[in-house]
C-alpha cells in the first residue's frame, strides 16, 4: 500500500471549489441588472418627450394670459382635500368683487406620469363653494390648475400628496 499525500483540491471537481462560483458572481450580477434595466425601459413610458413642442412653445404667451386675467380679476382659491383623498372641497373669492363662475375644473397633473392625471369637475355649491369628487392620488409632487370651464383664467400651484391637505391657490407673478 502506497501512501502518498494527496494534494489540495485533486480529485474535487471544479464546481465543487468556492473560486470559480465567487469569480462568476461579480459578472452574472451584471448580466442579470442588465435585462432588469432593459426590461424597465421598455415597460416604462418617461412621458417627458412632446411631438409637438414647437407648438407648446408658441402657447405660453396664451398661458401667461390666463394668469394675467386670473391676478386682473383678483382670484384666489383655497383647495381642502379630505383625509381619504376622495373629496374636494374649493373655496374661492375675489378681492376685487369680480363674479364667480358657476363651475370649476380642477386638472391634478403629475410631472412625470401623464397616465396618473385627473380632471375633476367643479359645480358650485353655494356663493363661493365648490365640490368634487377625485381619484386618490398617489404619493409624490403634484400640480394643480384651477380654471373656469371656458379656460379663460387660472390658478396653479403646487402640492405633495399625502402631507398637503389643505393648499392655497393665488395669481402667478410674472
Amino acid at each position: 500500500m502506497s501512501s502518498l499525500p494527496r494534494e489540495a483540491g485533486v480529485g474535487r471537481p471544479w464546481y465543487r471549489e468556492p473560486w470559480p462560483w465567487l469569480l462568476m458572481a461579480g459578472p452574472l450580477t451584471a448580466v442579470i441588472a442588465g435585462f432588469v434595466t432593459l426590461w424597465l425601459a421598455i415597460e416604462s413610458d418617461d412621458g417627458l418627450v412632446a411631438d409637438d413642442y414647437y407648438k407648446q412653445g408658441l402657447a405660453i404667451n396664451e398661458v401667461l394670459h390666463r394668469d394675467q386675467l386670473a391676478a386682473r380679476l383678483g382670484y384666489e382659491a383655497t383647495l381642502l382635500f379630505s383625509f381619504d383623498q376622495q373629496r374636494l372641497r374649493v373655496t374661492m373669492h375675489s378681492d376685487r368683487d369680480a363674479a364667480l363662475p358657476g363651475a370649476l375644473r380642477l386638472r391634478i397633473v403629475h410631472p412625470t406620469r401623464p397616465g396618473a392625471d385627473q380632471t375633476i369637475e367643479l359645480p358650485a355649491r353655494g356663493n363661493d363653494e365648490f365640490n368634487g369628487v377625485m381619484k386618490p392620488l398617489g404619493s409624490g409632487r403634484w400640480l394643480l390648475i384651477l380654471e373656469d370651464v371656458n379656460r379663460s383664467w387660472r390658478l396653479t400651484g403646487e402640492m405633495r400628496a399625502p402631507q398637503d391637505e389643505e393648499l392655497e391657490l393665488r395669481p402667478q407673478q410674472n
